[in-house]
């Protein structure tokens, strides 16, 4: 085995890559967060539910991180960024696994019990489902498995969007009687999908953002509108009238195109303000950058 393989800060060459370090630094922060306010006793009477739900929140962000980085790539003209997905994946799978491991901890490791709660409660069995596909896609990241598994690899890796799905229907049941995050979440998987669904040459355009930006704002307008009529019998129109109300803050929909904006005024500044030689932005010295999409096209990477 390559050690640099183990060597997560450094870039396939080998060499020290300052973008991944400090990746790496701020996708453990939340654990060492959770960890440090539980030994301060700063999470209420109930300190392990707290960090349980805690690290379920963040798998799932990082799950959407990682699925942000061709977006990025493309939108923000951002070569260096596919050097992040395999990281921000393999965090989301940690995540999720310390997730069900103080599941099992918050259930004295009881696997009788725990293994009937799994089978006999739909919400945790469809997380049990995606957690088990996200630790496959996880541990086949690899360079090593690519190889192994060629043409089929990226077929296995398309999993991804249906463990997405997954995980977010279990954060929405689990979730009970406040989905504000579940839809806000689903809203930005929406525009993640979306983006991939439009014509390649229309990716990296910028007329493309608003428009996708007011889709996300709408489906998870329409989604938090659709659950609390099955769940509740709330009328639609009232929910979806509430998004005009920003007393108490932007409601999840209104935050879904908010951030959608902000991605649109990213990619405005970005296409503005002169390269620097050296950027993180920059590609390879040399090696014009669309000849590096072209490459990692025709030979994709562990990270694709």
């Amino acid at each position: 085995m390559n050690p640099n393989s183990l060597a997560v800060w450094r870039d396939p060459a080998g060499r020290f890559s300052p973008l991944k370090a400090v990746t790496l630094l701020l996708v453990v922060w939340p654990a060492a967060e959770l960890a440090v306010r539980w030994a301060l006793h700063d999470l209420g009477g109930r300190p392990i539910t707290e960090v349980l739900h805690g690290l379920g929140d963040w798998a799932v962000r990082f799950l959407l991180l990682s699925l942000a980085v061709s977006p990025a790539r493309a939108v923000l003209d951002w070569p260096g960024v596919v050097k992040l997905r395999r990281l921000l994946g393999v965090t989301a799978a940690c995540y999720a696994g310390a997730h069900l491991t103080l599941y099992c901890i918050d259930q004295k490791w009881q696997f009788g019990t725990i293994v009937g709660e799994i089978v006999l409660r739909f919400y945790l069995t469809i997380g049990f489902v995606a957690l088990l596909m996200l630790g496959v896609l996880a541990a086949t990241s690899t360079d090593g498995w690519q190889k192994r598994l060629g043409r089929r690899w990226k077929r296995l890796h398309r999993l991804v969007f249906v463990l997405l799905v997954l995980a977010l229907w279990h954060y929405f049941l689990q979730s009970k009687s406040d989905v504000s995050n579940a839809v806000f979440f689903t809203g930005l998987a929406c525009w993640l999908v979306a983006w991939r669904l439009v014509p390649r040459r229309w990716q990296g355009k910028l007329l493309l953002l608003p428009p996708l930006a007011l889709f996300a704002g709408l489906a998870a307008a329409g989604i938090e509108a659709a659950w609390y009529g099955l769940a509740t019998g709330a009328r639609a129109w009232l929910v979806l009238a509430a998004n005009l109300d920003v007393s108490f803050g932007p409601r999840p929909a209104v935050a879904v195109g908010l951030c959608g904006l902000v991605v649109f005024v990213a990619a405005l500044l970005r296409r503005a303000l002169p390269r620097r030689r050296g950027s993180a932005f920059q590609p390879a010295a040399g090696t014009p950058a669309r000849a590096n999409a072209s490459r990692r096209r025709c030979r994709p990477t562990s990270s694709e």
